[in-house]
């Protein structure tokens, strides 16, 4: 479990082919970890994989090749960043919302313009995840655990406040990029719900 709020940007320092997966090499100097030990979770953009082994400030994990196509772990290379949080421990405070780790599909930034001091970003996403989305719900955006100012159909707007700007990779997205999106757990379990009744 996760909680959206975004430790450090860490940088893809290597990726090996192992038994037809990849593991990932991850240098998350910028990032406090420093309570990781092997087997422990983090998550890499909003994908929880497991620490298989810790060097100094690098961690490796193993992607499948299911969790590289079905996220933009697929498309790093070396020098690529992500965001990264190690899971949540008893006693800490929530500070986002509920984040598994577990990316429901692709996002696309459609938009991104100034407003003030922040930055008002839509994305658009597969009709199928649109539904669970809603005004004021929450959302996580590569791990980054978000408010959803509007929603329009298949697409939603954000607005993202400084901080999140420059210390997350929301900063380095262009229009056109695909990002990780994972809806509210919430959402999920109400419509299942609502479909048993």
């Amino acid at each position: 479990m996760f909680t959206g709020i975004i430790k450090g940007i860490g940088r893809v320092t290597g990726q090996e082919p192992v038994g037809g997966d990849t593991r990932l090499t991850i240098d998350a100097v910028d990032a406090d970890l420093g309570h990781v030990a092997i087997g422990d979770s983090i998550a890499v953009s909003g994908v929880c994989l497991t620490a298989i082994s810790l060097d100094g400030t690098q961690f490796e994990a193993d992607v499948s090749n299911e969790t590289l196509s079905l996220t933009t772990l697929g498309s790093l290379a070396i020098g690529s960043s992500v965001n990264l949080e190690g899971a949540l421990r008893a006693g800490e405070p929530l500070g986002g919302h509920m984040v598994s780790g577990h990316v429901d599909g692709f996002g696309v930034l459609e938009e991104k313009t100034d407003d003030a001091r922040s930055w008002r970003l839509v994305f658009s996403v597969p009709a199928q995840l649109s539904r669970y989305i809603a005004p004021k719900g929450s959302i996580c955006i590569d791990g980054i655990s978000l408010t959803v100012n509007e929603v329009d159909g298949a697409r939603f707007g954000v607005n993202i406040i400084p901080h999140t700007m420059e210390h997350t990779t929301l900063g380095e997205r262009a229009v056109g990029d695909r990002v990780n999106i994972e809806i509210d757990v919430v959402a999920r379990y109400l419509d299942r719900l609502h479909g048993q009744g």
